[in-house]
């Protein structure tokens, strides 16, 4: 049974993951991992794009349209799919991820850490302000790993789209905060392959000079996709662009589970 860890970095531009990012990018050098640039659906806003990411359907008929609309996922989405199907799921992630996948409206107090084995998200692990560091989120993430070595893990660090949100994309702040990221997935990416994890880095929209993120262009909708398998060899850079809409049965696949039929997209294998 291959296990999966999925690191969402929000609004990880695909152009500065590039120059920024030298561990990851070492190993698409040296064909350890396979890089893709993703295509991020309409609109670019977190929300509706972690929605996205887990279900493999577009806003209108998720119909999680913008990050005002607050409720449970009513559609099939890999947490779920994955617990149905006897796998072990976690989170270390935004508070927005255990209101979609857990219970809404968010408790602070009695939601920050729940441990359910009946949930979509077993084992999480939330924060609620945006200025959380990486850093505590990363290390959250692979306490979950270390404890419960779960089948399916979502990191989600916020850092990105703080730091570009307050000072813009074309900063000194942003840049830096791609290069801690790097040197956080260079000193995790080994341990999670040793364990037997394949592990996924990319985003969900990025961000544009003016700090903003919502509109069509590339700036703001091409994130990247990297691939690190545990044992195989990766594809190198395949200097190719595909949906975001194959994320999600692309976990499937890599938790050896059915693909709803609601997921249309092919996986990438």
């Amino acid at each position: 049974m291959n296990k999966t860890i999925m690191v969402v970095s929000d609004a990880l531009r695909n152009d500065t993951a590039a120059s920024q990012m030298g561990y990851l990018e070492h190993l698409v050098e040296t064909k350890r991992a396979s890089r893709y640039t993703v295509i991020a659906e309409l609109p670019t806003m977190s929300r509706p794009l972690y929605e996205t990411l887990h279900t493999g359907l577009g806003v209108s008929e998720h119909g999680i349209t913008n990050n005002r609309v607050v409720r449970r996922s009513n559609v099939p989405n890999v947490f779920e799919e994955a617990v149905r199907r006897g796998r072990k799921t976690a989170a270390a992630a935004y508070y927005w991820f255990s209101e979609l996948y857990v219970r809404f409206p968010y408790d602070y107090v009695v939601d920050r850490e729940q441990d359910d084995p009946k949930a979509a998200i077993q084992h999480g692990r939330y924060y609620t302000e945006d200025a959380t560091p990486d850093r505590e989120v990363f290390a959250s993430g692979a306490a979950l790993v270390s404890k419960f070595e779960p089948d399916y893990v979502l990191v989600h660090p916020m850092g990105m789209d703080y730091l570009g949100e307050t000072h813009g994309s074309d900063s000194s702040e942003y840049r830096n905060n791609a290069i801690f990221q790097d040197m956080v997935l260079a000193d995790l990416i080994p341990r999670w392959t040793g364990q037997g994890y394949t592990v996924i880095v990319t985003a969900d929209h990025g961000i544009n000079k003016d700090r903003l993120h919502g509109g069509t262009t590339p700036d703001v909708r091409h994130v990247p996709l990297y691939v690190i398998p545990a044992e195989e060899v990766g594809l190198g850079d395949t200097r190719t662009q595909i949906s975001q809409l194959r994320l999600a049965p692309t976990l499937c696949h890599l938790l050896e589970i059915p693909i709803p039929s609601t997921m249309k997209h092919p996986p990438l294998t």
